[in-house]
């Protein structure tokens, strides 16, 4: 089974900083380099991984984040914003929210779980990674 989410872009961030190749995010990431997640995207957020990623605070090889975002580009599909009158505390997180309803049955994986609107469709890594077993 394959499942549809946007990837916010802390999910993505803390996947390519850590240490440790069990942790959910970074599962989340390669579930999605297996074709097992198949990222909705929008320009607005490919520009935000492209501009997060390359900050100096990360530390992050250039080729690395070019290479992520170029294949995040490649395999995403591409999603028109399905307006929602919800508040956010950051604005930037709206179109991650807007994409993920443009898809029936789709998630938004994030570790900010806090900064949108309570919904089944706004998962954690850890839950989008038991969803994925358990569809096994």
């Amino acid at each position: 089974m394959k499942f549809y989410a946007v990837i916010d872009t802390n999910v993505i961030v803390a996947a390519l900083l850590s240490r440790k190749k069990d942790v959910a995010t970074v599962k989340v990431l390669k579930a999605v380099q297996e074709g097992l997640i198949l990222p909705l995207v929008h320009q607005q957020i490919i520009d935000e991984y492209k501009e997060v990623l390359c900050r100096p605070k990360f530390h992050l090889p250039g080729h690395l984040t070019d290479s992520i975002t170029e294949q995040l580009r490649a395999i995403g599909i591409f999603l028109d914003r399905t307006p929602s009158n919800e508040n956010f505390p950051d604005p930037k997180d709206v179109v991650f929210y807007e994409v993920a309803l443009s898809k029936k049955d789709s998630f938004l994986v994030t570790g900010n779980i806090k900064h949108f609107p309570s919904n089944p469709i706004v998962v954690t890594p850890a839950e989008m990674m038991r969803l994925i077993e358990e569809s096994k």
